[in-house]
């Protein structure tokens, strides 16, 4: 049994996908948390949505809460605690999504290994826009959610990813975000049972990135005890992903 590292983006939607094809058996999805915010880590995107994305592709969440800043040790102490309650629950290998960057593989493989875990890199190596183009090929459909303010600009904010996007990405940025020049949110695919409904909120600007808030249109999960939800005021109509 594996546990996927998920953040809810591209990158992660096709890791799964990968490992599903070829008959791997993903038993859970392993996801860190703002405890200020009751948001996904550097994405933004709210502990409900996640939660919505998880019930329709069929998998359980496994929480990382992780404070706002986090120092790296605190961020390892609590990734190690995670991984070791798994592990007692029989699930010893551990996915992640990532694409080329050496440095982040040998980190993940530097703390996972001495603790008796399998590291799995579903997508490593692959042409990362061949990868965006097989995304979209395939019928996904995901929308910015944080871009890098430097990088991209608000302009390429709360965009779905889709080959128009792509065309437009300026030369030196990846065609996969994959050194941080913007991230997404998943909501409807290959797996997935049901569209996962919200609207649009407010575009913040933030520490050099935008940010794209997420409502959900239906049933929010309610905040962990103690940890808060940022407001947010619906601007444009989304009715399952589909703009109205």
């Amino acid at each position: 049994m594996i546990a996927l590292a998920w953040s809810g983006g591209k990158d992660s939607a096709m890791a799964l996908h990968t490992l599903r094809r070829r008959g791997e058996a993903v038993a859970v999805l392993l996801v860190t948390l703002n405890e200020a915010f009751d948001r996904v880590s550097m994405h933004g995107v709210r502990r409900s949505l996640i939660h919505a994305q998880a019930a329709a592709l069929g998998l359980p969440v496994h929480e990382v809460w992780l404070p706002d800043p986090c120092p790296n040790e605190v961020y390892e102490q609590r990734m190690g605690e995670a991984v070791r309650a798994l592990m007692a629950r029989g699930i010893r290998r551990f996915a992640f999504g990532d694409l080329f960057l050496e440095e982040i593989r040998a980190y993940r493989l530097r703390h996972l290994r001495p603790l008796g875990a399998e590291v799995l890199f579903p997508l490593w190596g692959q042409p990362t826009r061949a990868l965006v183009q097989a995304f979209v090929g395939l019928g996904f459909r995901a929308i910015t959610v944080c871009v890098d303010g430097q990088r991209l600009g608000r302009g390429f904010l709360g965009r779905p990813l889709d080959l128009p996007f792509l065309a437009e990405l300026p030369p030196d940025v990846d065609p996969a975000g994959e050194n941080g020049e913007f991230h997404t949110f998943v909501y409807d695919g290959p797996g997935f049972r049901e569209p996962v409904a919200f609207t649009l909120g407010e575009q913040v600007f933030r520490e050099g990135f935008w940010f794209q808030d997420l409502v959900p249109a239906v049933g929010p999960l309610r905040p962990a005890p103690g940890r808060s939800t940022a407001l947010a005021r619906p601007e444009v109509g989304f009715e399952a992903g589909r703009p109205v």
